[in-house]
């Protein structure tokens, strides 16, 4: 007898429907086709154990189990319980005419158990998408499944929870999630308060700009002062997710096995992996492609502390992702997109020691020992990081202070603010939000300059010889800081606050 289900397969963050052949005819033999993997081919030892352990019989004929499209490499072991229920039916131990209406997906433990899967987000948009009437999965991954509307998602716990589904005699429900309400419900503001930070006012201010205008920003200054700390805080003077960015987000984190038991993602992603992770560990890719630490951070922030000890190559494997706002990862058999929206902040100590230009220093560095320590940066990196901060140990006095400082929450409404003026600015262009995204276009359209801002400007590059790349940078964060003071026009002084921003370009610091 011959029967169809159907499971799914994740490629890159979209899924694609895999049509399940299983034929049962006479003679003896357990044949499956269709490039499956390593993990699938074994799928026959946990179904024949599940299916024994739960009082079915794993059929003693030919089985010929048939997974279309058959160019298509499939992977993982999610297909068990697909493959299990196709053997039941074909076999005719139980009867199940609408098998065919549905998507089932789930690794089996011997006893039938299931366990969680990779992609339930992405699997039940496309399951909607191709009209299905429903969607059988493992009940770890129930809720953020459930978070598409309008199709029957069933989160199951054993494979005779399945069973009896098909034959009428249980009693199993779909999850029902108002994804609306499930995300205003459970909106909590982040861990991390700036509030908490003693002293740093210029700091604070600097990041309170580059969470207005998306800006990437790097963080320079010896071991202690404070770097990390206010990295961590960033995230909490974000505007807060919309609806769209988080079910985006939350389709990566699926993709990659990472979606907590809440379902849907409501808080900006603070990514921060070690400086010895690799680029395909960054980028995402490898042999069974994943998505990488800079899609993981995707509407959020990609955290790179100490930046200058990261492998050069791995660095330099940012600079598209930066400029495109999308990682293309190509391959001799595919080539496969995540989405990497984020705003870089790194944070490196000036000199090797940590101590560059400090009086008090107890080890200096030597010229040729800076020049290649921060020759680790290259100037097309450089050139995509808007505002260099220089970040000075917070002196006794400041720190002992028990007053509170500004909180997250109050900077916050001024950053959304700023956010939604940007929006409304550019509006009528598909692929810019906020300033930071800016083209050359824009720049020369948003960002005109009167004859007194023109000059300082000049003036500014000249005498602090500032490299070219600077220009555009300075406009576009003299405008973010106009957006902050609600001006319609970028004015001098605007301008000069921006100048200050530019550390790195200056003589003295990369040569």
């Amino acid at each position: 007898m011959l029967i169809k289900v159907f499971g799914s397969t994740v490629f890159g963050v979209d899924a694609t429907t895999i049509t399940i052949e299983v034929n049962i005819d006479k003679g003896i033999g357990y044949h499956l086709v269709g490039l499956p993997d390593n993990a699938i081919k074994e799928s026959s030892y946990r179904i024949a154990a599940a299916l024994k352990n739960n009082e079915y019989n794993f059929p003693g004929k030919k089985i010929t189990i048939n997974m279309a499209p058959a160019d298509l490499r499939k992977e993982g072991s999610a297909y068990d319980l697909t493959i299990a229920i196709g053997i039941l039916v074909a076999s005719g131990q139980i009867t199940a005419e609408e098998v065919g209406q549905y998507i089932i997906m789930g690794e089996l433990s011997l006893d039938g158990n299931l366990q969680p899967i990779r992609g339930a987000l992405s699997i039940a948009i496309k399951a909607k998408e191709e009209g299905f009437k429903g969607f059988f999965l493992p009940k770890q991954n129930v809720k953020e499944a459930a978070i598409v509307a309008g199709l029957d998602v069933y989160g199951v716990e054993n494979i005779k929870e399945v069973i009896d589904f098909f034959e009428g005699n249980g009693t199993l429900e779909p999850t029902v999630i108002n994804t609306r309400e499930e995300f205003y419900k459970t909106l909590e503001f982040p861990e991390f308060d700036f509030a908490e930070v003693r002293g740093q006012e210029s700091i604070k201010r600097c990041m309170e700009i580059a969470a207005a205008g998306g800006h990437n920003v790097i963080l320079i200054g010896p071991p202690g002062a404070g770097k990390t700390m206010l990295a961590k805080r960033i995230p909490s003077i974000l505007p807060p997710m919309t609806l769209w960015e988080a079910l985006e987000t939350t389709k990566i984190h699926s993709v990659a096995g990472k979606v907590k038991d809440s379902g849907l993602m409501n808080q900006r992603p603070f990514r921060s992996p070690h400086h010895s992770a690799s680029s395909v560990s960054l980028v995402g890719g490898g042999s069974y492609p994943q998505p990488g630490e800079i899609s993981l951070a995707h509407n959020g922030v990609l955290f790179l502390d100490e930046l200058p000890e990261f492998k050069r190559e791995v660095l330099e494997v940012m600079r598209q992702p930066l400029e495109d706002r999308e990682v293309t990862i190509s391959r001799a058999k595919f080539t496969i997109t995540y989405p990497s929206s984020f705003m870089l902040v790194a944070s490196m100590n000036p000199s090797p020691g940590g101590y560059f230009n400090d009086p008090n220093a107890p080890v200096s560095s030597s010229p040729s020992e800076m020049q290649r320590y921060l020759s680790k940066i290259s100037g097309p990196l450089l050139d995509r990081i808007d505002i260099h901060i220089e970040v000075t140990p917070v002196p006794f006095d400041q720190l002992s202070e028990k007053r509170n400082g500004e909180s997250s929450a109050e900077i916050r409404k001024r950053v959304t603010s700023a956010r939604e003026i940007q929006s409304e600015r550019f509006k009528s262009y598909e692929y810019i939000h906020y300033n930071a995204q800016m083209t050359t276009r824009q720049i020369r359209t948003y960002c005109q300059l009167d004859e007194t801002s023109l000059q300082l400007l000049k003036s500014a590059m000249e005498r602090l010889n500032l490299s070219a790349r600077a220009y555009d940078r300075i406009l576009k964060v003299s405008r973010t800081i106009a957006d902050l003071d609600n001006s319609e026009a970028v004015n001098s002084n605007h301008i000069a606050e921006a100048i200050q921003y530019r550390s790195l370009d200056r003589e003295g610091w990369l040569g």
